[in-house]
């Protein structure tokens, strides 16, 4: 049966609430239907840099202590906020919607203590939308051992199988943190974090430029990678451990620059991205033939010429070629993955988070 699905989703990057509707039976795609977003304001982000600040020392995951409980409102009301602009934007009546899966806000991922922490008040969001909320997504994985990341995978393999290509196929998310899959025809899965996306890259741009990000790569455009950084940067033992593997945002915090100007700055994170991608090819089955970006990465031009550089022979393309919506692709796998959870689905496998068997997860509040 077919369900109508809205996926929300707010990544590492912070800056807002993505939302997408898709119609699906949680194995396969059958309708996009509209998307939208909902920034967050200056003091929200503000908000979310606190907390992410003061949640390395949560002593266990329901715990919000101080700003935390300030954050978590802020995230819920945010997210109550994007359900109803997109419904009023698009002529939709609340009833027409199934399930809606909300990932939250993750300020806390540290899966080798079997803690993985979301915040955002479930419950409550169901009764402000009146829509069942499906959410606590990575919890199962990780208690289970798994490491509760990467969880859209499932989603690029549905996505994957539509375009009738030959494999192996990588679908690349350059959100705040870089993950990929690997898809190789209906019985290989593979998924892991491979290192920063754009994180390091915004908070430079931020500290330097009091710019959000950089747009279309244009300020690396301008500069020279340094490359004996990058190289260091590399020797972090993270990157020569085989999928599955994630990562935290926070685990890059002790990496800095040396004094550059800001145009070299952005070409040498912006470098340091893309050579953690290529760094995950010798760790697969197989050279990969395709790979298809999506993400806010997806949008930077010098990024893409990167990757094209250090994947060849491979073809690199933007998800939004083929007719994928590069913004809304998390969002949507969200509601794809609340309607796996609802019909007892797995959401995670061995080869995409390391938990021991394919497990399914999320838990559903009513309104």
């Amino acid at each position: 049966m077919m369900l109508t699905t809205l996926g929300l989703m707010s990544g590492t990057s912070l800056d807002g609430v993505d939302v997408a509707m898709i119609e699906t039976d949680g194995k396969r795609v059958q309708r996009f239907g509209p998307s939208g977003y909902r920034p967050y304001t200056e003091r929200e982000r503000s908000l979310l840099r606190q907390a992410l600040t003061e949640a390395v020392n949560l002593p266990q995951r329901d715990a919000r202590p101080g700003i935390l409980r300030e954050a978590e409102q802020a995230v819920t009301i945010a997210h109550a906020e994007a359900v109803a602009i997109f419904v009023a934007q698009n002529r939709i009546s609340f009833e027409d919607i199934d399930i809606v899966g909300f990932h939250g806000q993750t300020v806390l991922h540290r899966p080798e203590k079997r803690l993985t922490v979301q915040i955002g008040d479930a419950a409550a969001l169901a009764k402000a939308i009146h829509i069942p909320v499906m959410h606590d997504f990575r919890a199962a994985d990780v208690a289970a051992g798994g490491q509760g990341a990467p969880f859209v995978p499932v989603y690029h393999r549905a996505l994957a199988q539509s375009l009738g290509r030959d494999g192996p196929i990588v679908v690349v998310n350059i959100g705040g943190i870089s993950n990929i899959t690997y898809i190789d025809g209906n019985d290989t899965l593979i998924a892991c974090d491979t290192g920063p996306g754009n994180a390091l890259l915004d908070d430079f741009m931020f500290r330097t430029m009091h710019q959000p990000f950089d747009r279309e790569g244009r300020l690396a455009a301008q500069g020279v990678a340094d490359e004996a950084w990058v190289t260091r940067a590399l020797e972090l033992p993270f990157f020569t451990l085989p999928p599955p593997k994630s990562l935290d945002r926070n685990d890059f915090a002790a990496l800095k620059l040396g004094p550059m100007q800001p145009a070299d700055g952005a070409a040498t994170l912006t470098a340091f991205t893309t050579t953690a991608i290529a760094r995950i090819v010798p760790l697969l089955p197989k050279p990969p033939k395709s790979w298809i970006v999506c993400g806010g990465g997806a949008r930077n031009l010098t990024m893409i010429r990167m990757l094209r550089e250090q994947l060849a022979p491979a073809t690199v393309e933007a998800a939004e070629t083929l007719g994928w919506s590069s913004d809304a692709i998390e969002a949507q796998a969200f509601g794809f993955l609340a309607a796996r959870g609802l019909k007892g689905l797995p959401l995670s496998y061995p080869a995409t988070t390391g938990v021991p068997m394919p497990m399914t997860g999320g838990v559903i509040a009513r309104p």
